[in-house]
């Protein structure tokens, strides 16, 4: 899955579940808490294994469902003793959808779940062919923009676009969440660059 695909399941998952229990919408907080939540696994894995090549796949310690749960269970503890429960729901709503959506992806394409993607170091992910370094990441990037301009336009839409545009609607509906934050850490780091 793509970043932003991450973030946007994360949101959906997360957005929905607060409706479904009578809750308000996100908070600024929870938005940047589930957003940063999502790619923690590409932040950790990716750098490792493609960067310092510590690890023969992008699936190793921060897939790790057996690193995730504790992680997730220990940011739900210090969460509620911070009086800030619904920010550490997010992150782990974020963190374990990133990992439901890497097992869960390969589905889209015809193929069956990968459940070994996050059972490391129980299972390992296959090696990479070929090391690329850092360039596997554009390399990817390449090659999808490649198969989209092939695509018919309604494969687009349903595999590529319906998740992401339904997210940003919830999103603006449940008023943007998160643009607060943003904007005042913006005029921050400007203010302290003049």
């Amino acid at each position: 899955m793509w970043p932003w695909e991450h973030i946007a399941a994360g949101y959906l998952l997360y957005s929905l579940g607060l409706r479904a229990l009578g809750r308000p919408p996100p908070s600024d907080g929870a938005v940047v808490a589930l957003a940063v939540a999502s790619l923690v696994p590409d932040l950790v894995d990716k750098p490792l294994s493609w960067g310092l090549g510590w690890f023969p796949s992008g699936y190793a310690i921060g897939h790790s469902a057996f690193v995730a749960i504790p992680v997730g269970l220990g940011v739900l503890l210090f969460g509620s003793r911070l009086d800030r429960l619904w920010v550490s729901v997010a992150f782990v709503v974020g963190y374990w959808t990133h990992l439901l959506g890497d097992v869960l992806n390969p589905i889209r394409y015809g193929n069956s779940i990968l459940v070994g993607r996050v059972l490391w170091p129980v299972s390992a992910a296959e090696p990479y062919e070929i090391d690329r370094g850092l360039g596997r990441g554009l390399a990817y990037l390449e090659d999808f923009v490649a198969e989209l301009v092939t695509m018919p336009i309604t494969d687009v839409v349903l595999l590529y676009l319906l998740l992401p545009a339904a997210t940003i609607a919830l999103w603006i509906f449940d008023g943007a969440p998160g643009v607060t934050l943003l904007s005042r850490a913006v005029g921050t780091v400007r203010s302290r660059l003049r």
